[in-house]
């Protein structure tokens, strides 16, 4: 994600404390193995992956997600753990 995109996300979850959590679980499950050897030592997940992913949702592997679709499917994680 763009630098501005990252910092429109972050805003958009500091005010939704409720995900924070929902966060953390999910960079967790998604961290690329071994991203603490390789920069920028982030648990970002596999490029791949998210290649994939906006592939099968947008039709298009180089499209970035958007703020709206990673709070969408932020709730749609936690409602899952729910059982909902």
């Amino acid at each position: 994600m763009s630098v501005g995109k990252v910092a429109a996300l972050i805003l958009a979850l500091v005010r939704r404390p409720g995900l924070w959590p929902v966060v953390a679980r999910q960079a967790h499950r998604l961290a690329a193995r071994g991203w603490w050897r390789r920069a920028p030592f982030l648990p970002l997940p596999d490029a791949a992956y998210m290649g994939f992913r906006a592939l099968t949702q947008h039709g298009d592997a180089d499209r970035e997600p958007d703020v709206a679709d990673v709070l969408v499917w932020l709730v749609w994680c936690r409602e899952m753990e729910r059982g909902a």
